[in-house]
């Protein structure tokens, strides 16, 4: 499983799962059947790739950026074809509305953690709300916990509230460096997100806009922190007053149900004030 002859890049996030134990777990907890388009990001060796094709899935496509892994990529896709689709191209800013033939029910990926952010929302912007359903994803353990934060605990971050809103959110197991060729210098963690409802609160420029602000001096309120970054304060406090939220509360401490409330609010402002 480990190619000796291949130089990892670092810069890619290029440490591939090799533990076939933890491979068949993830495939298992996909919970794969005949109804379901996956989506793979960082296909690598085809390691995942492989146990994904042997799944009873109905189509997969598989982004890698790196085409020097042509040679193990090329001949996965000729064996599984026409199932497989290996697409050769960069996740993060990769045309999916567009350029993907179908879109997925479920992403199942071990995602190379410098992107882990930014190709969610990306996923989210794309996906939810058109069919996608759930993600089974490696991500180091450090971002696994934000995304699973609870209100009121300093790994909250805008992503993990999003989610928390959209669904649910669960560590299935953590994953020691041993795993992987090359080991990590992290610990990493597989976790679930299901995409259940609010599909279109990622697409919605404002809302990514509000909480970017409002964790941008996470050690301020969350009004000073906002309206230091671009949203009116007069309509922050004129929200906070309608829903009757403590003004020094910060971006943490709210649940996400306040968040939501928060954001409508504003909106509701914005139609008689202008724009936050």
């Amino acid at each position: 499983m480990k190619d000796q002859t291949f130089k990892h890049k670092s810069s890619l996030g290029q440490n591939f799962l090799t533990d076939r134990n933890i491979l068949g777990q993830i495939v298992k907890w996909a919970a794969i059947d005949e109804s379901d388009i996956l989506l793979e990001i960082g296909a690598g060796q085809g390691v995942l790739t492989r146990e994904l094709a042997l799944s009873p899935c109905s189509r997969i496509f598989a982004l890698e950026i790196d085409k020097t892994l042509h040679t193990h990529l090329d001949p996965l896709e000729e064996e599984f074809r026409p199932r497989l689709s290996i697409i050769w191209d960069d996740a993060v800013t990769f045309d999916y509305e567009t350029k993907l033939p179908a879109a997925p029910t479920k992403v199942v990926a071990n995602i190379p953690y410098n992107i882990t952010t930014p190709l969610i929302w990306r996923l989210l912007e794309a996906f939810a709300g058109k069919g996608l359903h759930s993600m089974i994803l490696m991500v180091q353990r450090e971002a696994a916990l934000r995304l699973n934060a609870s209100p009121n605990t300093k790994d909250r971050y805008p992503l993990g509230i999003t989610l928390e809103i959209m669904g649910e959110r669960k560590i299935l197991r953590k994953v020691p460096p041993q795993a992987f060729y090359p080991q990590p210098a992290v610990d990493s963690a597989v976790i679930e997100i299901k995409v259940q409802r609010n599909f279109d609160l990622p697409r919605q420029k404002n809302w990514r806009t509000l909480l970017r602000a409002s964790f941008a001096q996470r050690r301020k309120t969350l009004i000073n922190s906002a309206s230091r970054n671009g949203v009116s304060k007069n309509h922050l406090i004129d929200a906070f007053s309608a829903l009757h939220f403590n003004p020094s509360l910060r971006a943490e401490n709210l649940t996400g149900k306040q968040w939501l409330e928060l954001w409508h609010m504003l909106n509701s402002i914005e139609k008689e004030r202008g724009p936050f």
